[in-house]
């Protein structure tokens, strides 16, 4: 097979139906589809395995396989990964889906220019409109790299098509137990590519619901998965990349710990100067860093926390509630 699809499964029956039949309708033919079941509680598998029976041709080509208890995003990820047999992986959530050519176009820009790594535009999809997420060019993995740990490149799983030879060769997993922030993992694979290359269209529609658009909610386990992955990628880099990295390593911290200051409550302020706070003297430094961002944190390394409240409440439940609604 020339793709392997990997598609996790759990609580997703209002959403898979579409998401299955964009997979089903790609104009690219030899492509084995993994969905995983990961022990969901919801009408789900039922609703899939439903939809593939009006895709004939395409029967021999899917595999769908069952977590007995739910083991969490990374897990099924790496389940699927464990009987992937495509020269190529690409990683699709369930409750998104993706124009009719992705699979396609990435495809042959992968073999065109021998890359490891192929990335695409993508929308930020909402009930009611999208908006276009462009993505910028490298040259070289570790200009992507960079750009990715200073935050100019969103380091998404599901708009990449990676060779499975870069996951089987460099032995790298999603981290299993530790959900929030698994897409880190990406990181690690643009660390190890020698080629990589960008197609500036958009395939991948993200659907965010609007209710959950603008709000940064952590839970403890949220937390205790972000660091445990900031730190797990941290130490990888540093022993897999030169020290030309470094001062990208704080750029990555940084951007991390960001959304906890895009809140109206103090105790997100504080965790924020708790997180990495040698990374801080960084602040001014990135480039790719927008004075709005610099502002808020240097607002926040300094307790200037009414700058914070105000323009969550008036930019981001305000003005993004009204243009996304």
């Amino acid at each position: 097979m020339k793709v392997s699809v990997i598609i996790p499964i759990y609580k997703v029956e209002k959403f898979i139906e579409r998401c299955v039949r964009s997979l089903m309708e790609q104009t690219l033919q030899e492509v084995e589809y993994i969905f995983v079941n990961d022990a969901t509680t919801d009408n789900s598998v039922n609703v899939l395995k439903n939809v593939i029976t009006e895709y004939v041709n395409r029967n021999f080509q899917i595999t769908i396989l069952e977590h007995e208890i739910n083991k969490g995003l990374p897990a099924a990820r790496n389940t699927g990964l464990q009987v992937a047999t495509g020269k190529y992986v690409f990683h699709c959530d369930s409750d998104d889906f993706i124009e009719l050519d992705m699979l396609e176009k990435l495809y042959r820009k992968a073999e065109e220019t021998d890359a490891d790594i192929v990335w695409c535009d993508w929308y930020l999809s909402f009930e009611k409109n999208e908006r276009y997420m462009k993505q910028p060019d490298y040259d070289t993995p570790m200009e992507a790299l960079k750009g990715i740990l200073s935050g100019a490149m969103k380091y998404n799983v599901w708009n990449k098509l990676v060779k499975r030879s870069l996951y089987v060769e460099n032995q790298i997993r999603f981290p299993e137990g530790y959900g929030m922030g698994e897409d880190m993992t990406m990181i690690r694979l643009f660390a190890c590519a020698q080629k990589v290359a960008y197609l500036p269209e958009a395939f991948y529609h993200y659907v965010k619901l609007n209710g959950e658009a603008f709000t940064n909610t952590f839970s403890e386990r949220h937390l205790r998965d972000i660091k445990h992955n900031v730190d797990e990628t941290t130490v990888f880099l540093c022993n897999k990349v030169d020290s030309r990295i470094h001062p990208y390593i704080d750029y990555f911290k940084l951007n991390v710990k960001y959304p906890f200051i895009i809140s109206d409550k103090r105790e997100m302020y504080q965790l924020w100067r708790c997180w990495y706070p040698e990374a801080n003297d960084s602040i001014g430094t990135n480039p790719h860093s927008s004075l709005r961002s610099k502002v808020l944190q240097y607002a926040a390394m300094y307790k200037q926390y009414w700058v914070l409240w105000l323009h969550y409440k008036l930019v981001y439940k305000f003005v993004y509630g009204i243009l996304y609604k």
